[in-house]
């Protein structure tokens, strides 16, 4: 069954938590799609996943790539999974999608300092109980590292 890991971002940004949390997949193996609402944040995410780190790269397309079902992880608009992603991962408010069975995990990140995001999030939250989903809460601690939550 697909667990929903449910990211609380407060006082800290997507381009700062994406990254690790994207590395930490690739180390299992796992493909990712990342599903954004607009492309204009797509493309800011794209550039991002570049030159995140002097040392380091992530992998990575969007959807427009011609060898977007090849990537270990590629960047997306809509519910669809091209690369074959074991996990998906859900910013700037994109909903759940209506099929849920081919993934592993789901990490839906919200910024926890915005109504409309913490809005969303819930109601996501609901959907995930509803629909017999398994889903956690993980909030950053004072050190920034991530503890699950009740």
């Amino acid at each position: 069954m697909t667990e929903v890991l449910f990211y609380h971002l407060q006082n800290m940004a997507l381009e700062h938590v994406l990254p690790p949390l994207l590395e930490k997949s690739l180390e299992r193996g796992w493909r990712c799609v990342v599903q954004s609402t607009s492309e204009e944040r797509a493309d800011a995410l794209d550039a991002h996943l570049w030159t995140y780190r002097d040392d380091s790269f992530l992998p990575h397309a969007t959807w427009r790539a011609a060898d977007a079902a090849e990537q270990p992880i590629l960047l997306v608009l809509e519910e669809s999974n091209p690369n074959g992603a074991q996990v998906r991962f859900l910013v700037d408010n994109a909903g759940l999608p209506a099929e849920t069975a081919g993934y592993e995990r789901m990490v839906l990140v919200f910024n926890g300092d915005d109504d409309e995001a913490l809005a969303a999030a819930r109601s996501a939250w609901t959907e995930c109980k509803a629909r017999g989903l398994t889903a956690t809460y993980w909030q950053a601690d004072e050190r920034g590292r991530w503890q699950k939550r009740n």
